[in-house]
């Protein structure tokens, strides 16, 4: 009698397990279906936009290898520096939208709208001579003159990318918060596809060389701009865009804060690759040097908005569920998100020791820089790795890490991240990579092995962080803030009179 009593104990176990095991596996199909409906389009977009700039590197490296380490300056230095300062800007339209449309505060989102395109506008132009400038700059900081001076007459031609770029990651953030961003991602598919034909025709058909590079890309971005305003304006977003309004202009300084120490962060993220890069250029080869650490951080960062594009999707399921005041959702979501991350970096940290060694001819035929590539590929195929995991726990983007910031800008807790990276990537990595690049001369290995010492030591500390999180906290601290900046629906007389 005891051993039925026994066994029927153990079957009703099993299926309790069984059904505990199956609805887990419910909950996990559920989230995931979310978190890529956000995610794919955010992917879509971010592979594309970021695929323009590896196109047009790949056009000009087979013009020549000047060439070539002079957009990377450019890209990685300068593009780097402002797209960091203005994505960071606008992070904090990730925090306020997502929570207002978790709140169902719709109104608010078009107000946050206005405020960020008012901030970002006043950035680039404030970074403006930055680009007209940049050549000096790169005198001054003591990189190749021949480098420096082709860099500087390339930057003039990414002013225009720079002004795209404080509008569109605007545009872009507020979409996605209120799950429209699958516009974005068909917008820059088209416009890939434009920028692949224009560039082959203006380079290699018509030989127009760098003028034709550039306009090809200035084209294709302006072309994604006007269609998100077209989508924006035009009345597809009716329950959150009312129209121009005076309120736009009212508490724009506690937003300003939360936009600068968004900025910090994420320029702390983007500025690391960027010294590190500028460190290249201080090598006795600096074009070879600097054309292979460009290609290999290219890659890594085209591989990389993949993940970013999860980023975008956990840090709008996080915003959206701790404004809405479910805790474990929230929690629940980051797991789900991290999972699959995972997963994608494992089948690319495959890919890349499978065929890393010959991906340089992609870029150029100059046999110095296919040779120090093909020593690099390893610690390519770790950092796509690596990638995988950081981005979701932190946030980031670029060639390019991104680390728990994806928890950190859904909740609001853009200042920790920023001290952090500043004792991982500049008290640590940075220095490591001098000593290793310079001093053990391990050259441009040494300084990758101290990007990634910087990004380890910051995902293994911000990652310990999210996971301590009190998500009852970040739930009261969404509420106070969605209170304190709330307003009324705008009313007829509210609106900007633009005629």
């Amino acid at each position: 009698m005891l051993d039925r009593i026994n066994i029927m104990d153990q079957r009703s176990l099993i299926h309790s397990e069984t059904k505990e095991t199956s609805e887990l596996g419910g909950r996990f199909w559920i989230e995931s279906k979310k978190i890529w409906g956000i995610g794919f389009p955010a992917s879509l977009a971010r592979v594309t936009q970021f695929g323009m700039f590896v196109v047009t590197q790949s056009f000009i490296g087979h013009i020549g290898k000047v060439e070539l380490a002079a957009y990377a300056l450019v890209q990685i230095l300068a593009i780097r520096f402002a797209h960091g300062l203005l994505l960071g800007m606008t992070s904090a339209t990730d925090t306020l939208c997502g929570q207002a449309f978790g709140a169902k505060q719709y109104h608010m989102m078009g107000v946050y709208l206005q405020r960020s395109l008012l901030i970002n506008l006043g950035t680039a132009t404030i970074l403006l001579p930055i680009f007209v400038f940049a050549g000096k700059i790169f005198i001054v900081l003591g990189q190749d003159a021949s480098i420096a001076n082709v860099a500087g007459y390339l930057s003039l031609w990414f002013i225009p990318i720079m002004y795209f770029l404080a509008l569109h990651v605007t545009i872009q953030k507020y979409l996605q918060a209120q799950l429209k961003n699958m516009i974005i991602g068909w917008l820059f598919a088209i416009s890939f596809g434009i920028h692949v034909l224009l560039s082959w025709i203006f380079v290699s058909k018509l030989n127009m060389g760098i003028p034709g590079a550039m306009a090809a890309m200035i084209l294709s971005n302006w072309f994604v701009l006007i269609g998100e305003c077209v989508y924006v304006f035009g009345g597809w977003c009716p329950h959150t865009w009312k129209g121009f309004t005076w309120s736009a202009f009212s508490d724009l300084l506690p937003v300003l804060r939360l936009s600068i120490s968004s900025g910090v962060m994420l320029c702390l993220e983007f500025w690391y690759n960027s010294t590190l890069v500028l460190i290249a250029g201080y090598m006795k080869n600096a074009a070879t040097e600097i054309s292979a650490f460009s290609i290999c951080l290219n890659i890594a960062g085209w591989d990389f908005m993949l993940c970013v594009g999860l980023l975008s999707a956990v840090s709008v399921r996080v915003g959206n569920e701790l404004g809405a005041g479910n805790t474990k959702a929230a929690l629940f979501s980051m797991k789900v998100t991290l999972t699959t991350s995972i997963a994608i970096g494992v089948f690319f940290w495959i890919l890349c020791l499978v065929v890393g060694h010959n991906i340089a001819y992609l870029f150029t035929t100059e046999e110095e820089v296919v040779n120090v590539v093909s020593t690099l590929y390893v610690l390519l195929a770790f950092s796509v790795l690596l990638n995988s995991v950081q981005p979701i726990l932190t946030g980031k983007k670029s060639g390019q890490w991104f680390p728990f910031t994806g928890i950190a800008v859904g909740s609001g807790r853009q200042a920790m991240v920023a001290l952090v990276n500043i004792g991982s990537y500049y008290v640590l990595g940075v220095p490591t990579g001098l000593l290793l690049g310079y001093v053990a001369n391990l050259k441009v290995q040494g300084i990758w092995i101290g990007m990634i010492i910087g990004v380890v030591i910051q995902t293994l500390v911000l990652g310990y962080i999210t996971f301590r999180t009190d998500w009852d906290e970040q739930v009261r601290r969404a509420s106070a803030r969605l209170n304190q900046w709330d307003l009324r629906p705008p009313k007829d007389s509210d609106r900007l009179q633009l005629s």
